[in-house]
């Protein structure tokens, strides 16, 4: 509005001479380039060029202050207008003066507040740049703040080489954490609808002390009717009477990952998982025989479902939401088996389950063990449902990456793609629209941000589109936008000229 940004931008790049606005305001604005930028140039201006006095100074700084006074800038701009025509200066001169000073209670700040923004983000970049999994870990235990939704600061982070382990009732805690390997757990916080008192049970363990009435060697450890349970390799991750077969094709035997998207077989290596990095050979990992515990001291925080229906009190409610999200896989299921296996837990008698006491198969020391589920495991777009719902955010693949290759056929451009187009090129893009913005302002113009599983694009709509458009842009979760790209300084936009919504398939 004060046509301070470009001019100031332009000289510092030296695009453009330095020119005052007149030649007695040269000493307070030369440092700035001739341009005014702070609160303290504002007042000194109205000073040297309007003849203000101290209490005139004042009265326009508060006119500027929190609540911004249109009617008393109006006021005030009398004065300046006396003022400088008793000091000669008029005509085009004193409109651009009258203009910096009175636009400049729109919006504006001293250079104190300034230098604290400057200093936060200074700080901030640091931190991310150098520390980043304790800057998102950060983040996201302080939410609700700032301007990203935690799901889009996780997608952020793994675009900047940050790796998350899952919520796992037997290694989160509340809060999320960076482990020792500098992944960053998610912490239980994050589970919609669990309660914080037993989210925080779950992370003590329970309300029994450790390791009362177990043992953590010998064939009858664990809880449960003497189940067997087994620690894998080296990680403190445990799995319930599952015998060696735990680590499965379709599992990561450290983390129990189910998301196939997140496992990669090496040919001639083994299997990779790309959630906690862990890398295994064959088809199985090893495991401690069944119906031992490997030699070590360390045992888990429950030694199954009903272990931690028993010692934490919570809801059914609350266990479906853990098990959809992945959070009960260390017991040796997926999420579905999960599912129906706090069923059995829960309610272990019934019509739903008649029958099922018959089907057992026999276990690494003859005892026999529970048949597995019979509901199929999700699939990865159910997943990505259950980890929305659950969380609402994913630390597995962008929503975007599942349409991708339809999108590719489409001509819509990734967001990493934008920068390397020409300017001026009409373009296509699309993805989850993660910020709206109508500044008062910005003369209507509406900013929106959209993100894909590469990157963010940042939509320009003029305001007839939005107008035109106003419900697709305000309600739909997912865009697809038509326009003209442009690239200046370093900045690449897209000018919006129509807006889709991006309809999922049924």
């Amino acid at each position: 509005v004060g046509q301070m940004v470009h001019p100031y931008l332009n000289r510092r790049a030296g695009r453009e001479p330095v020119v005052p606005l007149h030649p007695s305001l040269e000493p307070v604005l030369a440092r700035t380039l001739g341009v005014p930028l702070f609160q303290e140039q504002l007042l000194r201006m109205a000073m040297v060029a309007a003849g203000f006095t101290g209490g005139q100074a004042e009265e326009l700084r508060r006119a500027m202050g929190f609540k911004r006074s249109e009617a008393r800038m109006k006021q005030i701009e009398v004065q300046l207008r006396e003022g400088m025509v008793a000091r000669g200066i008029v005509g085009e001169t004193a409109e651009r003066i009258i203009q910096s000073i009175t636009s400049f209670a729109l919006y504006g700040f001293p250079e104190s507040h300034a230098a604290s923004f400057a200093l936060l983000v200074y700080a901030s970049a640091y931190l991310k740049a150098h520390y980043p999994a304790a800057f998102y870990t950060a983040l996201l235990n302080n939410q609700p703040m700032g301007f990203y939704h935690p799901a889009t600061l996780v997608k952020d982070a793994q675009r900047h080489g940050v790796r998350f382990a899952p919520i796992d009732v037997l290694a989160s805690g509340w809060e999320c954490c960076v482990e020792a390997d500098g992944r960053v757990r998610l912490g239980l916080m994050y589970v919609n609808g669990l309660r914080e008192e037993i989210g925080r049970r779950i992370a003590a363990g329970g309300d029994v002390q450790p390791g009362a009435g177990r043992k953590t060697s010998g064939p009858d450890a664990g809880v449960g009717g003497g189940k067997d349970a087994h620690r894998i390799g080296t990680s403190e991750r445990w799995y319930v009477g599952q015998g060696p077969e735990v680590a499965g094709a379709g599992r990561c035997p450290k983390c129990g990952c189910d998301d196939q998207s997140m496992l990669e077989d090496t040919p001639g290596q083994g299997s990779f998982c790309n959630v906690c990095a862990h890398e295994w050979g064959g088809e199985r990992a090893v495991a401690p025989a069944a119906g031992r515990l490997p030699d070590t001291e360390a045992e888990p925080r429950f030694a199954s479902i009903e272990d931690l229906i028993a010692r934490t009190g919570i809801r059914r409610d609350e266990l479906a939401t853990l098990a959809e999200i992945g959070a009960l896989n260390a017991f040796g299921e997926d999420r579905r088996s999960a599912l129906w296996q706090i069923e059995r837990a829960v309610r272990p008698s019934g019509e739903l389950f008649t029958g099922q006491e018959d089907r057992v198969r026999p276990a690494g020391d003859g005892t026999g063990e529970p048949a597995r589920s019979p509901l199929r495991p999700m699939t990865a777009p159910e997943r990505l449902m259950a980890d929305y719902a659950g969380t609402s955010l994913t630390i597995g693949p962008h929503p975007m990456a599942l349409r991708r290759a339809e999108l590719a056929l489409g001509g819509v451009l990734r967001a990493r793609d934008l920068p390397h187009a020409p300017h001026g090129r009409r373009v296509r893009v699309a993805g989850a629209v993660i910020t709206r913005q109508r500044p008062g302002t910005a003369k209507g113009f509406v900013f929106l941000t959209l993100e894909d599983e590469t990157g963010i694009a940042n939509i320009i709509v003029r305001p007839d589109l939005f107008g035109e458009q106003r419900g697709t842009i305000v309600g739909e979760p997912y865009l697809i936008v038509e326009g003209t790209l442009q690239i200046q300084e370093g900045v690449t936009s897209v000018r919006a000229e129509r807006v889709l919504p991006l309809v999922g398939r049924g």
